[in-house]
């Protein structure tokens, strides 16, 4: 999704920038999957928070920054529940430590570029992004303090999520360390 340039100043922290969810079918079936598959996959973990465009503040003065709305995020160490936002401070100061990002056709370079730097800045260890359209498929993942692209993607393990990323011809697919493939809701 999209960084939420100005907020209303009568809310304090908005749960919502009042953008959708996605551009298209695609970018929302892809967002659906991997939430939904990492929800069945973390199903026994109470302390483990997945949400799928749920906007985060970091910090609590929003003039520093505003929130982001990553596609899909995983924060481990919080309890699973209900938010309207994730609010940082509130959360025992635990950043999300792995988000993903679905490219939709409205994503500029420059959108992408100020997330990882946002990413980096409040201490995600790792990031995805997928392009459905051109099955590009790219990670980072957080060494020495700075989020440092993964140069070989392609039947990479996640260290946070145990879950394998494999490049097809026809595009990506993610495979629980115990084989099973992520599936579509339908397919579920």
């Amino acid at each position: 999704m999209t960084f939420t340039p100005a907020i209303d100043p009568d809310i304090e922290y908005p749960d919502s920038d009042g953008k959708p969810m996605a551009d298209n079918t695609e970018q929302y079936e892809w967002i659906v999957k991997i939430k939904e598959n990492l929800e069945i996959l973390f199903a026994n973990f109470p302390q483990v928070f997945i949400a799928g465009d749920l906007l985060w503040y970091p910090v609590q003065d929003k003039k520093i920054t505003g929130p982001v709305a990553p596609d899909v995020m995983v924060v481990f160490g919080r309890p699973k529940g209900r938010r309207g936002s994730y609010k940082q401070w509130q959360e025992d100061n635990i950043a999300p430590q792995v988000v993903f990002e679905i490219l939709s056709p409205s994503n500029s370079l420059e959108e992408m570029e100020r997330k990882l730097l946002f990413y980096q800045r409040y201490g995600v260890e790792e990031y995805y992004l997928y392009d459905p359209d051109s099955h590009n498929f790219q990670g980072w993942l957080r060494q020495e303090g700075l989020l440092s692209s993964i140069p070989e993607i392609k039947g990479w393990v996640s260290p946070r999520l145990n879950i394998r990323f494999e490049l097809r011809e026809d595009g990506l697919e993610i495979y629980s360390l115990d084989g099973q493939k992520f599936l579509s809701s339908i397919e579920l």
